[in-house]
């Protein structure tokens, strides 16, 4: 298993329906995915071991904190269970194209444990470190 990787442009068609790589395919099998709208710019696709784990850190949030009640429930409201089809596409229901502007085309982005989908603009923007931040990144992590 080595995880999500890659970035891959696609289209969600006139339907919702957006097709998974076939390398993505591959890692997270035929079974359903939870998909999110946690950060602003991104909705993220977790398998569902992964989003397990989401599960729990939010319930311990819950049980630690209940004024976060409000931020779980706007998470869990933006959140839908989606399974690939044969084709392996998954619905994107509209509100949450329309919430981070990918009604059309589609950047499926490789993030490890999860999936990550973008508008191409937003992404390009979004991770256009500092030159400095990013070798101190790479340093960092490849030595």
């Amino acid at each position: 298993m080595n995880g999500f990787l890659g970035s891959y442009q696609h289209q969600i068609d006139e339907k919702g329906r957006l097709s998974l790589p076939a390398p993505f395919r591959r890692e997270g099998g035929e079974e359903p995915m939870v998909l999110v709208h946690a950060f602003p710019d991104a909705l993220t696709l977790y398998p569902q071991h992964t989003w397990a784990e989401v599960e729990a850190r939010l319930r311990e949030m819950l049980r630690r904190n209940p004024q976060a009640r409000a931020y779980v429930l706007r998470v869990t409201a933006n959140a839908v269970e989606v399974a690939p089809d044969r084709q392996g596409r998954i619905m994107v229901p509209a509100r949450l194209q329309d919430a981070v502007g990918i009604a059309g085309p589609t950047l499926v982005v490789g993030a490890i444990d999860r999936i990550e989908l973008w508008n191409p603009d937003r992404f390009a923007a979004a991770t256009a470190e500092p030159v400095a931040e990013a070798e101190s990144f790479t340093h960092q992590i490849f030595g």
